[in-house]
């Protein structure tokens, strides 16, 4: 008999066809209009197919489509090439640009501001903002090292772009060139651990590699990139995560998760409820038996989410009066590595936990003395209230203290990048929520 895992997989050929035809005859109907499967569809130019098929990919990661949209359209209009992105500046200097300390001319010993990074900018709010530079990153060495010509192929796009790891270039090979290879994401995840009742813990490194050689070997031959994508949108329209629409699935004869929750067992052929009795590594553990009551949602199923770490962060709004009475806010650049790289703040500093506030104010004092040069008292400082913004990976809790200034407080050019801002423009920059919350 075959190893037991081989049970779950897809063995037989006419199942395989007529899924495959059933999934895309439905994603013929039931598809959703996006922006980067029309210009997909209709651009004849393959390295410019692939660039706009890439930046949605990269863009979704994370994201949920609804928010990605109008980023997408934003960012294609601004670099509708990869030429186009690869020779936008990341950061340019500026002096006279228009900002207030720049029109007050050169006696006002203000350093010169720095334009946006352009990126970021357009970035802020979609998060993960490394993503963005490492689109760019990508960009330019396709036109300065690949003559501009994006790689044909899945192995190549992963092995020669920076950003691009297995999934997204499986999802532009298939898209843009036709390129026969499978897609495994969150969505194909639960598709597939209900379609053939794989229970073990689908984050784990073994079953997503079984889950890539099932997805490999169900693909359509002939229309690899609308079967990709319809694999995906089923999973992100009817089956989803918590309350599936089973009644409206195209595949639903051949869910074996329905199966067992229509009919108390799995299908006769093969026995996959028996699997467990071999050791299948893609069953579920023999400790978290078969709920009734999740029916197909007992699929898939994945460790226990690690909880995020807390932390305190005290952040302060400087602000003056700018030249002509408008009030002006004091905002930083963060490193251009880790968290929020390279984006813009309000001085900020990491509180250690269990800190009095009036240790507080003196440790926010002292940076503030460190990052500005100026002679900022503890006591100075007014305490605002808090603000907690959640990460993917951190609670956080930003404590907010206010420090109005008198007369033209001038930047020291030596200290980190730094520049006042009105209120519209600090909502034009490249700030993350969390800030906006601030």
């Amino acid at each position: 008999p075959p190893p037991p895992s081989t049970r779950h997989l897809f063995g037989d050929p006419a199942e395989v066809r007529a899924l495959r035809g059933s999934l895309l005859a439905w994603y013929g109907r039931c598809k959703r209009d996006l922006p980067w499967r029309a210009l997909a569809a209709a651009e004849p130019d393959a390295d410019r197919r692939a660039y706009a098929v890439w930046v949605s990919e990269i863009m979704l990661q994370q994201t949920q489509v609804a928010t990605v949209i109008d980023y997408y359209n934003r960012w294609m209009q601004k670099w509708p090439t990869l030429q186009a992105l690869a020779q936008a500046s990341l950061e340019v200097s500026v002096a006279g640009a228009g900002c207030a300390p720049c029109a007050r001319g050169p006696s006002s010993n203000a350093a010169p501001c720095l334009l946006e990074q352009e990126v970021n900018e357009l970035w802020a709010g979609l998060g993960y903002y490394s993503r963005g530079k490492r689109l760019q990153e990508a960009a330019r060495k396709v036109v300065s090292e690949l003559g501009g010509r994006m790689p044909r192929t899945a192995e190549d796009l992963q092995k020669l772009l920076p950003g691009v790891g297995r999934y997204t270039a499986g999802a532009i090979a298939s898209i843009s060139y036709g390129q026969a290879t499978g897609v495994v994401d969150g969505n194909v995840i639960r598709v597939l651990c209900r379609l053939r009742c794989i229970g073990a813990d689908s984050s784990s490194p073994a079953v997503i590699d079984r889950l890539w050689d099932m997805a490999n070997a169900l693909v359509d031959r002939s229309r690899p990139g609308d079967f990709n994508q319809a694999l995906m949108e089923l999973g992100a329209t009817v089956c989803t995560p918590k309350a599936p629409l089973c009644g409206e699935c195209p595949v639903k004869e051949h869910c074996r998760a329905r199966h067992r929750k229509l009919f108390g067992k799995p299908a006769p052929v093969p026995d996959v409820e028996d699997c467990g009795v071999g050791g299948c590594p893609l069953c579920p553990p023999a400790a978290e038996p078969w709920d009734s009551s999740l029916g197909v949602t007992n699929f898939p199923r994945k460790a226990a989410k690690k909880q995020p770490r807390v932390e305190r962060t005290a952040t302060c709004v400087l602000e003056r009066r700018g030249c002509h009475g408008t009030p002006e806010y004091l905002i930083v650049q963060r490193p251009s590595s880790g968290l929020l790289a390279g984006l813009w703040e309000f001085p900020s500093l990491p509180l250690a936990q269990g800190l009095q506030e009036e240790k507080q104010r003196e440790v926010l004092a002292d940076h503030l003395r460190a990052c500005t040069g100026w002679p900022v008292v503890a006591r100075a400082l007014q305490l605002i209230g808090e603000v907690v913004h959640i990460f993917s990976h951190i609670h956080q809790t930003y404590v907010v203290y206010s420090l109005p200034l008198d007369g033209d407080v001038a930047l020291d050019p030596a200290l980190a990048p730094s520049r006042w801002v009105t209120e519209e423009e600090f909502h034009a920059s490249a700030v993350s929520t969390a800030m906006k919350k601030v």
